[in-house]
Order: structure tokens, then C-alpha cells, then sequence
């Protein structure tokens, strides 16, 4: 999945079925061909053609984006083992409730509207004409613990740049997860196309402020008062890294 790469099906069937299943994030092929309204041997020979392609594959009896990012690492700290991987869809209810978690602090305000769109559209990684959304997450005993985020808009203008949040549950904090978890994610942002990732923290948010500065982020800008949490009004910290 890179930035500048260009949707083409050759078919218009073929670029529904893409486009079906890509809202969806996961979905049973029969379900797909009878919502398309398909004959069995036009939606088994598109299907055919969109797996090899690298479109879109077949795991567990459902149908999904193809999105190629790597494999699963293990991590052990002194007093912990955790797993670092590509998202799968099965991980939507852990990633929202993690980021719901984190942002219950009220200090990730871009998290939080992460974890409402993917919850609304009950799809986790899309790529389409418009955009391109991507998870890593850190598990322990496959319970999700943190994750990295990165939401790309397919604009000429903007494709160059990412935008990112990244989390972890405050019980698994200094085990060295978040920046296991940056790192993954802005090594995938520069292997797809991206030089530049940016996100924006209140002010308030110092802990992550200093966690990003000693990964080499730099304050782009503030915007004076742009937050009011809590009754107060508070700044907003505009932090990029070029890549």
C-alpha cells in the first residue's frame, strides 16, 4: 500500500467488489457476491484476478484489503513480553477500547476522534481514492495494549505527509512499548512513500510532548487556547518529524 499508487481494476465489478469489501473491513464472500448482486462465476473469477493482484486476500473464510507491513515481533523487557503487529480487523474492539482508555486522561483529543470514526464505521485499515488508514498494535497474552496509528489523505498536495497518534495503556508504560510502536509505525510511513509525520497534543499532554522530542519531533507551532478541557483553555502543540 504506497501513498502515490493509483486505484485501477480494469473491470467496474472488480472495483465494487475492492470497494465493498474495503468499507467493511472484513466480509464473507457469499454475503458479498448476493449484496453485489454477482453471478457465482463473474464474483469467483474477480475475486480470482483481485487476490492476485495483491488486492485483496482470503483469511479465516472472509475476504479483506491486501496490506503488506511486515510481520510480528517479540519484545521481552526486564519484566515483560510483548508482541508488536500489523493490525488485523479482529483488533477494532481492542483498539478502541485502548484508545478510549488512554484518552480518558483527556490530554489525546486527536486519539479520541480516531477511536470514534473507526468505532462508526466498524472498519479498521482502508486504503481507497481518498485515504489510507493503518494500525500496528502492541499486544501482551493477545490482549491489545497499544497501538500506533497513521492516516494518510490521497491528495496530490498532501501525500507526502501522515498524520499519527500513538498510546499505551498506562499499566504497560515504561517497558519501552510506545517507542517500539513509533518506531514500527513511522518505518512503515517512510518504506510507503511519506516524508514528513505530524501530530498535534494540548499543551497539557507534557508526557508525551517530552516522548516525542526524544524521538527527534520537533514543535512545529501552537495554536493558543485551540482546546477547552475540563473549563480551561488550553494550547494546542503542533509536533512533526521528517523522515
Amino acid at each position: 500500500m504506497e501513498s502515490t499508487e493509483t486505484l485501477e481494476f480494469g473491470h467496474v465489478d472488480r472495483k465494487e467488489i475492492y470497494e465493498y469489501v474495503e468499507r467493511r473491513g472484513a466480509v464473507d464472500p457469499e454475503e458479498t457476491r448476493d449484496q453485489l448482486g454477482l453471478d457465482p462465476g463473474g464474483f469467483r473469477h474477480h475475486v480470482a484476478i483481485l487476490k492476485r493482484d495483491g488486492r485483496i486476500e482470503e483469511e479465516d473464510g472472509t475476504l479483506r484489503v491486501t496490506i503488506d507491513a511486515g510481520a510480528e515481533e517479540e519484545y521481552v523487557s526486564e519484566a515483560l513480553e510483548f508482541h508488536i503487529r500489523p493490525a488485523r480487523q479482529e483488533d477494532l474492539t481492542g483498539i478502541v477500547g485502548a484508545i478510549r482508555q488512554v484518552a480518558e486522561e483527556k490530554t489525546y483529543i486527536e486519539a479520541e476522534s480516531v477511536a470514534d470514526e473507526i468505532d462508526h464505521e466498524n472498519a479498521l485499515l482502508r486504503h481507497n481514492e481518498l485515504q489510507s488508514r493503518m494500525f500496528f498494535v502492541a499486544t501482551v497474552d493477545d490482549d491489545v495494549v497499544g497501538w500506533v496509528h497513521l492516516h494518510a489523505p490521497e491528495l496530490e498536495k498532501l501525500s507526502h505527509t501522515a498524520e499519527l497518534t500513538v498510546g499505551v495503556l498506562e499499566e504497560y508504560r515504561d517497558h519501552g512499548i510506545g517507542s517500539h510502536l513509533l518506531s514500527r509505525g513511522l518505518e512503515w510511513a517512510g518504506s510507503n512513500g511519506y516524508e514528513k509525520v505530524y501530530q498535534s497534543v494540548p499543551s497539557t499532554n507534557e508526557e508525551a510532548i517530552a516522548f516525542l522530542e526524544m524521538h527527534d519531533w520537533e514543535t512545529e507551532a501552537v495554536r493558543e487556547d485551540h482546546y477547552k478541557l475540563n473549563g480551561h483553555y488550553v494550547d494546542e502543540v503542533m509536533m512533526a518529524v521528517d523522515l
